[in-house]
């Protein structure tokens, strides 16, 4: 377990920035109300995974380059993705390995947390629910579960919320088909696999999704609104703020 830091860097992932930046929002407040300070890069654009994915290294390296500059403290730096995570902590390694830089890409790779995992294992945080019953489902994905080793966490944090009732679904652990670029390389087979895990969520009998990752919500409840029959879906930091009135502060 990581000691409590005074101060956390926070990167916001290009998809927060781009289609749900108050879900960048309600993670900081959380951060920010049990006592971090957070600095906010504002340079900051990818991780580089898209074109790590695609075989482009040098580019990949170009973009990744970018934001390891952004860094120099040595405090964590929290994402609330465990994608972006998965790249900047798990790759990075590999990307600059043999480069002049690979001990600065290594430090940062070193300093990287999921948000679910700071605010678990890092900040201890404890939640009072102040909403109404609801049933929800969770979606973890396949990077917060097996490249960060993270799945649970999310699994913590919403057990601490009285009024909150889990309801696992059937296959639960598999890809929602969103992969990134994977779903525009082969769309037939993305298609049919979140076609899967819309159908188990909507047998589940669920009145809201809940998932740590945008790329997953975008792509769970995009289909879901193509199929005509949408359930509400949340980024979890912005259901915890949420469920314990932040809206309200």
């Amino acid at each position: 377990m990581a000691n409590r830091p005074d101060t956390i860097y926070f990167f916001g992932t290009c998809l927060i920035d781009l289609m749900y930046p108050q879900v960048g929002v309600s993670a900081i407040q959380l951060i920010q109300r049990a006592g971090v300070n957070v600095i906010f890069p504002p340079a900051q654009t990818c991780c580089g995974q898209p074109a790590w994915n695609s075989g482009y290294r040098d580019e990949a390296r170009a973009v990744a380059r970018a934001q390891i500059a952004l860094f120099p403290k040595p405090i964590p730096i929290v994402i609330p993705s465990g994608s972006c995570a998965g790249m900047m902590k798990a790759h990075y390694p590999e990307l600059f390995k043999g480069e002049v830089d690979e001990a600065q890409a290594l430090d940062v790779a070193g300093r990287v947390f999921e948000l679910t995992e700071f605010l678990v294992d890092v900040l201890q945080i404890e939640l009072q629910d102040l909403g109404a019953p609801i049933k929800v489902a969770v979606h973890t994905s396949c990077s917060a579960r097996r490249e960060m080793g993270v799945a649970d966490k999310i699994e913590s944090l919403l057990g601490q919320l009285s009024n909150v009732e889990r309801v696992e679904h059937a296959r639960k652990p598999e890809c929602c088909g969103f992969g990134g670029t994977f779903a525009v390389k082969e769309p037939e087979i993305s298609a049919a696999m979140v076609l899967d895990k819309t159908t188990h969520i909507r047998n589940a009998g669920v009145d809201r999704l809940v998932s740590q990752d945008g790329g997953c919500l975008m792509n769970i409840s995009g289909a879901m609104e193509k199929q005509g029959n949408a359930i509400p879906s949340q980024h979890i930091a912005e259901f915890l703020w949420e469920r314990t009135g932040g809206n309200a502060s």
